[in-house]
């Protein structure tokens, strides 16, 4: 009889400790996911950020600016995404950084370029997590279980679709067509595919809070991709131009610690030379020429404006030879 207790206590034991062998590895199994799940928030690699942390710091408010802010929230409102299409140096992006903060939803940020393909956008595998578990409840005995997962990191589109952000996605027609076409089942079908992902999550539902603000300059500039008309198709399109005198006034005055007149002075030779030049002449250049006519104060007015917007905009007609220089330095002279 003792022997047979015995054995029936050691059936039990092996029993119990085949069970807890178990519920640990379960463990180790969740405790992975939720690390795999986690690790870009807690590595700080998570795209999302704060409405408040986003707008633009300073940021201008004028009449022209709220009136445009407001067709752009407006659009998002009727639930469509918006194209800001414009000149460089007009404040496009500005503008649809303050646009996505109105919404009060967390803002997801994308930078356009030709590195950018459908992997960029919505995820790829990160390699393997590697997890071991020792048993050791019997002594001198030690069992060993490796766990691998491989690890899914999701991309600035599957978070902002996923968490009902506000994409804002910046010179969007710098990137490969190809990589949009991810865009083309969000906005028409309400789903995102992630190819490469495996198993039943390979699609996700498109939260109802998404929206989509994309920037980009005219097509004549370079290095700008001509998008299918397909996904142009579902945008709806605001021209986004050079602001009023105005609010050009305030937006340089909030960036340069300059007079009034001489903030006065350097918009009126911005906006002649815009009539002007041949060369792209936008509101960041005029911020650039205020901050040089604050460093170099004392000169000449006039000729010190015309050094300041000869160096400002030399850059747009680089490799094209000293004697260009010379020419943009004798028109800059002529008109201001």
């Amino acid at each position: 009889m003792a022997d047979d207790a015995s054995r029936k206590r050691t059936v039990r034991g092996r029993k119990i400790r085949s069970d807890r062998s178990r519920k640990e590895s379960r463990k180790a199994k969740k405790a992975l996911a939720r690390k795999a799940s986690s690790a870009g928030e807690r590595n700080g690699d998570s795209p999302l950020s704060d409405p408040e942390e986003v707008v633009p710091e300073p940021f201008v408010e004028t009449d022209a600016v709220q009136s445009l802010r407001g067709r752009i929230t407006g659009w998002l409102e009727a639930d469509q995404p918006v194209h800001l299409i414009g000149p460089t140096g007009c404040g496009k992006t500005a503008l649809a950084l303050s646009a996505a903060a109105e919404r009060g939803r967390p803002v997801v940020w994308l930078n356009g370029d030709d590195a950018v393909d459908t992997a960029a956008l919505v995820g790829d595998h990160a390699g393997g997590e590697r997890y071991k578990e020792d048993d050791r409840f019997v002594g001198g005995v030690t069992k060993q279980t490796e766990i691998v997962r491989e690890r899914w990191v999701d991309n600035p589109l599957s978070v902002a679709v996923r968490e009902g952000a506000t994409l804002v996605y910046n010179e969007f027609a710098r990137s490969d067509p190809a990589a949009h076409n991810v865009l083309l089942s969000v906005f028409e079908e309400g789903v995102l595919e992630r190819p490469g992902k495996r198993g039943g999550d390979r699609t996700v539902d498109v939260h109802p809070e998404f929206r989509a603000i994309v920037t980009s300059n005219d097509v004549e500039y370079a290095g700008v991709h001509t998008q299918q008309d397909a996904l142009l198709d579902r945008f709806v399109g605001v021209q986004v131009d050079y602001y009023d005198e105005e609010t050009e006034f305030e937006i340089v005055k909030a960036h340069v610690d300059l007079p009034d007149e001489r903030i006065e002075r350097v918009v009126d030779a911005t906006r002649a030379l815009r009539d002007e030049l041949a060369v792209i002449v936008g509101t960041r250049a005029a911020i650039t020429a205020a901050k040089g006519v604050a460093v170099f104060d004392g000169q000449d007015d006039d000729e010190l404006l015309a050094a300041v917007f000869t160096d400002v905009l030399a850059p747009k007609i680089a490799g094209e030879g000293a004697d260009d220089v010379d020419d943009l330095r004798a028109e800059i002279d002529e008109s201001i």
